[in-house]
Parts: structure tokens; C-alpha cells; sequence
């Protein structure tokens, strides 16, 4: 299974459960997700690849995610994701320590990222034309929302060096054929081309 895709598809776009799923619930629903995955990337392999949308829904995804079918980077955990048209809610648990290994910043400004914390993310997210557009409209720290310029900071400093494509606002090629993706009401809504 092509995980770069699985963790676009998922962090780029989804959302978080409606309501407590049993554990057969969750693994029936990773699978799903599992299956739509691997349908997309052997549709990309056709020289022309059919065109019928493919939709994942937030169960599945959150479900994927849980199942730990998604390698996440280093102290972050926990991982659920909301959509509503056109925007993405995140939520995650994430040990800030391990993400900056080490590291250290004499900004004062920066202190706040370290240890563990509960991270939310509100995100505007869509797909045309081969390419994905992100841009982070807040991020939050148990409760408290972060003032950009700190978090331009954090993602300079940190995540960057690790991670070039990274930021708060991003644009990047769609991997298998993905021409458009669109987030809507608790699903996300692909088409290969």
C-alpha cells in the first residue's frame, strides 16, 4: 500500500468519527478505507484512468488512522480528523519535545512548543487541477489559539529543515492521477484523470 498516499488523503483532507464505533466497526472501516487506496493507485496505473469519483468517509479515515496504517511522525498521536465543506478540523495529541529532537530555540516566543499537548488544526483544503492547496487558518494549543506569526516561527524552525514541503499555506502535485479532491460534509471526494 502506498502510505504517501493514505497519510495525504487522510491528513490533507478528512474528519473525525460521528459517533464510537465497536472494535469490528473500526476494522471493517480501515479496511474500506485500505481498499479505496489500493483501487486508486492501480486505477493510476491505467493509461487512462477511470474517471468515477471515489469517497472516503470520516469513519473510514479516522478509523485508518487508528488502526496505525498511517505512520505519523514522531510524538504525535492520537490523530482525528472533521470535515466540513471545503475545511478541515484536526485534533491530536502531540509531544512537542520529540518533534523538535532535540533542538533548542533562546526565542521566548517559542517556549510554548514544548511538552505534551492537545493540538487543534482548522484548515482550508482542496484539490484542482493535479495540485492540492492547504492553508492553516488557526491552530490552537489546549484551547488557546496560537498567533500566526508564532506558529510561522514554529514551522520554520522546526518542521521545515524536516519536512521542506510543509507550511501554513501549501501547494503540491496530487499523487496516482488525482485531479481534483473535495472536501464536503464528513467525506472527501476524489477523481483520477
Amino acid at each position: 500500500m502506498n502510505s504517501r498516499v493514505a497519510l495525504l488523503l487522510s491528513s490533507f483532507f478528512l474528519s473525525a468519527l460521528i459517533g464510537p464505533l465497536d472494535a469490528s466497526d473500526t476494522s471493517a472501516a480501515a479496511d474500506s478505507m485500505a481498499r479505496k487506496l489500493q483501487h486508486i493507485e492501480q486505477n493510476a496505473a491505467d493509461a487512462k484512468p477511470d474517471t468515477t469519483p471515489t469517497e472516503f468517509t470520516e469513519q473510514e479515515v479516522n478509523a485508518y488512522f487508528a488502526a496505525g496504517r498511517v505512520k505519523l511522525p514522531q510524538g504525535v498521536e492520537s490523530v482525528r480528523f472533521e470535515g466540513q465543506p471545503d475545511l478541515i478540523s484536526s485534533t491530536a495529541r502531540v509531544d512537542f519535545d520529540q518533534i523538535k529532537a532535540g533542538q533548542r530555540s533562546s526565542n521566548p516566543l517559542l517556549s510554548a512548543f514544548s511538552g505534551v499537548h492537545n493540538l487543534e488544526v482548522k484548515a482550508h483544503a482542496r484539490g484542482a487541477g493535479h495540485k492540492g492547496y492547504v492553508e492553516v487558518e488557526s491552530v490552537a494549543l489546549d484551547g488557546v489559539e496560537v498567533p500566526h506569526f508564532v506558529l510561522q516561527l514554529f514551522v520554520d524552525k522546526y518542521l521545515k529543515p524536516k519536512y521542506p514541503g510543509v507550511g501554513l499555506n501549501s501547494e503540491f502535485a496530487l499523487p496516482d492521477k488525482i485531479d481534483t479532491a473535495r472536501v464536503g460534509q464528513h467525506k472527501l471526494t476524489v477523481t483520477q484523470k
